[in-house]
């Protein structure tokens, strides 16, 4: 189905939108793939925060040129899905899951921080723990020496606590 020019306009100012939101875009050949697997794609990716869009590779050269996703514009040739999310690895991850199952998904590449990334570019960007995990983790690394330091502390004083208490059984035991 062809697009007159404001509907062309309009799909394009929608993906300039997205563009300038998200942090990463992952593109992805999806030829032969399945209605059935590609709405289990973009469910996945919805509640993942990803936005998945089909385009037209001319509409999405002309919407983010400009941005920083323009480095990857020599990439978007043939059947493509674009996934723009605003979390760092959400895109890469959710396309990389799924694509793990689904052989005829491929990823083509994608674009973070300015930079285009390869295939295995993308593959290790979602190998990155989510920024929830990450904080957590080094929540974790800045409790440690605190609740180390209490369990020494505990277990020093539970060894002196048991100590006086042995010292003052046999005591006990000869005054009877």
């Amino acid at each position: 189905m062809s697009l007159n020019r404001s509907e062309k306009e309009a799909v394009i100012s929608d993906v300039i939108g997205l563009a300038a939101k998200a942090q990463t875009l992952v593109m992805a050949e999806y030829r032969g793939i399945k209605v059935a697997d590609m709405t289990k794609l973009r469910t996945a990716a919805r509640s993942n925060g990803v936005s998945l869009t089909v385009l037209k590779n001319t509409l999405a050269r002309r919407a983010v040129a400009g941005s920083g996703f323009a480095v990857v514009s020599d990439l978007m040739t043939g059947p493509l899905i674009y996934g723009f999310s605003e979390d760092a690895v959400a895109a890469a991850r959710v396309v990389s899951d799924f694509a793990k199952t689904n052989e005829k998904l491929v990823i083509r590449g994608g674009a973070f921080a300015g930079k285009a990334l390869d295939v295995n570019g993308v593959k290790q960007l979602a190998s990155i723990p989510s920024k929830e995990v990450l904080l957590a983790q080094l929540l974790g690394l800045m409790q440690s020496p605190i609740s180390r330091t209490a369990r020494v502390l505990a277990a020093i004083a539970e060894k002196k606590g048991a100590g006086a208490a042995s010292e003052a059984a046999p005591a006990e035991a000869v005054a009877a």
